[in-house]
C-alpha cells in the first residue's frame, strides 16, 4: 500500500494547515460513525481521511463550512425571533411542549446534540 502524503493532498487543498485541520475533523467524523468514501484498508481514521481527500470522495468545500460549524459557538441571529415572551426564539426550532419524545431526540440529533444517558 502507497503511504497517503500531503503531496497527495496539497492540489486538493493548497494551505496545509487547512489541510490538517479538514483532515483532523474528518478523523473525528469517522470515529463517531461518519460514512467512508474509500476502502479502510486497515488504515486508522486520519489516514482514511487524507485517502479520502486525496481521491476528491468528499468535497473540500462542504467539509470545510462542516468544519466552521461546528466550531461555532455563537447562534445566528438570521434565525431568531423575539417571543411573545420578549425573549429571542429560533424561528425554525418547534415547540418543545408539543414534541412527543421521539421527535425531540431526532431534533437533538440534527443539532449534533446527543441526549443525557438515561437514568436508572
Amino acid at each position: 500500500m502507497a503511504r497517503v502524503t500531503v503531496e497527495d493532498c496539497i492540489d486538493k487543498v493548497e494551505n496545509r494547515f487547512d489541510l490538517v485541520l479538514l483532515a483532523a475533523h474528518r478523523g473525528r467524523a469517522l470515529s463517531a460513525g461518519a460514512q467512508l468514501g474509500v476502502d479502510r484498508d486497515n488504515d486508522k481514521n486520519p489516514v482514511v481521511a487524507l485517502r479520502e481527500i486525496a481521491e476528491e470522495t468528499l468535497k473540500t468545500d462542504e467539509l470545510r463550512e462542516d468544519l466552521v460549524t461546528s466550531l461555532q459557538r455563537q447562534l445566528e441571529t438570521d434565525d431568531l425571533e423575539v417571543g411573545e415572551s420578549g425573549e429571542l426564539e429560533s424561528a425554525d426550532t418547534p415547540d418543545h411542549d408539543t414534541l412527543n419524545e421521539d421527535e425531540l431526540l431526532k431534533a437533538l440529533q440534527t443539532k449534533g446534540m446527543t441526549p443525557p444517558p438515561p437514568s436508572t
